[in-house]
């Protein structure tokens, strides 16, 4: 199956096919291949005519056939965009015969997000034979910042790896809002071609010394003192910083610290392949592989589970996060 990377590149090459079947979870994808047959496959007086948007709460499967079977006026193709096509999941199947025989002459460009086709019907195997099935897959947050410097590359932009870190910190792993808020942000950084942790801060308002990977960093190095400021901070605005990121973040960053002690070659390239890190983030693990063994190592992230069960009501009654934050801190660093 293609990446929408290869598939763009087809599409600018003009290696079209009649039927683009876009689905899965990961929107962004969906939106960027369809955004881009929607502006360049046609010129602007040949969509006029040959290029019409059609929505799956407002249509059928059997209009959208009858559609794309008109021959185009003037042009060589005419493009059908289905937008919320996942509406049509009950009869979809019933696309069978034109997938049997698509007019060449036509791009039909179905967005079917958060739902995919059976891959056991005739209906699957028709499209991957005849066109393209594409199924766009939510990146895992160790991907997301891989993505980030690709999407600033392309725009002549480079970002800080600590940079990358606050912004997945604090958007999260969600594409489409992480590429709205990078685009605000080419309009206010006009003169910088490099996105510092200083710009996310002033722009973006996530703050660059008081957030969850300087939280744990600080809990890596076993220094409460910067912890706890850290920790200060976050009480204030508990909505912003919910306890329960933290414990995940501090989670996944124990479980990779297990990892890293389980690792004969502890090489700063091995190390960042293994644990699926940046290199840049891989003296946080050496160091923090003194400061705990791998039995506290172990002890942590029995604290950490603790902690979160807490933090949802479960054993404790109502406990503020300021509570369960000062525990936290005083059972794994003290």
């Amino acid at each position: 199956m293609q990446t929408s990377q290869s598939l763009l590149i087809d599409l600018k090459n003009k290696k079209y096919k009649p039927i683009y079947f876009l689905t899965g979870d990961e929107p962004y994808f969906i939106d960027e291949i369809a955004n881009y047959i929607a502006e360049n496959v046609l010129d602007e007086a040949e969509k006029s005519f040959n290029q019409l948007v059609m929505y799956g709460k407002e249509t059928t499967v059997d209009e959208i056939v009858s559609q794309s079977k008109r021959y185009p006026m003037m042009s060589d193709y005419q493009v059908v965009i289905v937008r919320e096509a996942q509406e049509l999941s009950r009869n979809i199947e019933s696309l069978l015969a034109y997938a049997e025989n698509p007019m060449p002459s036509t791009l039909l460009v179905l967005l079917y997000k958060y739902k995919t086709l059976d891959k056991r019907k005739k209906l699957y195997k028709t499209i991957q034979k005849n066109g393209v099935l594409f199924e766009s897959k939510r990146l895992y947050e160790n991907q997301v910042g891989t993505w980030i410097q690709s999407f600033l590359h392309q725009k002549g932009y480079e970002i800080t790896p600590k940079a990358t870190a606050m912004l997945i910190e604090f958007l999260g792993t969600e594409l489409t809002l992480v590429a709205n808020e990078l685009n605000k942000l080419f309009l206010s950084v006009t003169d910088e071609k490099k996105i510092s942790p200083e710009i996310i801060e002033s722009h973006i308002g996530l703050s660059k010394d008081f957030n969850n990977f300087e939280l744990r960093k600080a809990i890596g190095e076993r220094n409460y003192k910067k912890a706890a400021q850290i920790v200060r901070y976050f009480v204030q605005s508990p909505k912003e910083h919910p306890i329960v990121v933290s414990v995940g973040l501090l989670f996944s960053f124990f479980s990779q610290l297990l990892q890293y002690h389980g690792l004969e070659d502890k090489s700063a390239a091995q190390v960042a392949s293994v644990l699926k890190i940046n290199p840049y983030f891989v003296g946080e693990y050496q160091l923090a592989s003194r400061n705990y063994t791998m039995k506290q190592a172990s002890h942590v992230i029995s604290v950490l589970r603790d902690i979160d069960l807490k933090s949802k009501g479960l054993g404790a009654g109502q406990v503020s996060q300021e509570e369960l934050f000062k525990e936290l801190l005083a059972r794994i660093i003290i």
